[in-house]
């Protein structure tokens, strides 16, 4: 399940849901703009940043990083990428940032070096199975979806898009959150045909027309392509063509090359 997608298009299409899940709905989040950026001296990325119109206390720039993997480093990359940032971007001076974890244990261990910061309102760590959608919350219990255990999911998804209808008067916002509702499902039913996904889920012609579906359906079929691009990597390779050779016929890195190369014979 691509949750960094998810997120992205969450927070792409309603920043409030950020400001919901760090509990400050008091933020006016028209003053945000939500942007991936690559910090080029090291090749980090950091998943997204909320940049503001106008920087201040009150409204700080803030890094989200999304963590869904085990990863002991993950404070060192982290941490790196920020100071980086800060480094590159000197205009920035009053800044936050969030990580996203679906549970706590994936927290790493490893936090000595930087326990003063994590443990400092500058940082905040947010665990989604420990988010209590209970206070009317419509969006933190959408975002809670992406953990929901697939047996209860659509369920669960249909009792939202049922209160999206009753508390939202706008037809376009709840337009919006039922796409938001469909492409959390669309990404967690991996095994199902999207045939079989639309048939379940009830999506109609309409939906298919939208940008966020089109946008699935794209990453699905680049995914499909560079995956077939692999796998031909040692046929081409056997058949006495170089690294090089092999990567310019296939529209691939080096490395890319190598790297499905030493694959096929580990």
């Amino acid at each position: 399940m691509q949750t960094d997608k998810i997120f992205y298009s969450l927070f792409q299409t309603f920043p409030s849901i950020f400001f919901a899940i760090i509990g400050d709905t008091s933020v006016n989040v028209n003053a945000y703009e939500f942007i991936s950026v690559e910090v080029k001296e090291t090749a980090f990325r950091i998943d997204g940043v909320f940049v503001p119109t106008s920087e201040t206390i009150d409204q700080p720039l803030y890094f989200v990083e999304v963590q869904f993997q085990q990863d002991s480093n993950f404070y060192r990359r982290l941490f790196a990428e920020i100071f980086v940032y800060l480094r590159q971007n000197e205009s920035v001076n009053y800044w936050r940032a969030v990580v996203i974890y679906p549970q706590r244990s994936l927290d790493p261990s490893d936090r000595l070096p930087y326990e003063f910061l994590l443990n400092s309102s500058q940082i905040q760590r947010i665990y989604l199975d420990e988010l209590d959608a209970a206070e009317n919350s419509l969006q933190v219990a959408i975002v809670k979806l992406i953990i929901e255990k697939e047996e209860t999911a659509l369920n669960r998804a249909r009792e939202l898009i049922l209160q999206a209808r009753q508390q939202l008067a706008d037809e376009a916002t709840q337009k919006q959150i039922v796409e938001l509702i469909e492409t959390i499902l669309l990404y967690k039913f991996t095994r199902l045909s999207r045939e079989e996904l639309e048939e379940m889920l009830g999506i109609d012609e309409e939906f298919k027309k939208t940008r966020m579906y089109q946008s699935i359906k794209q990453d699905g079929l680049e995914e499909g392509r560079q995956q077939a691009k692999l796998e031909a990597v040692p046929r081409l390779l056997s058949l006495g063509l170089s690294v090089e050779q092999v990567a310019v016929a296939l529209d691939l890195t080096v490395e890319q090359v190598q790297q499905a190369a030493e694959n096929q014979s580990s």
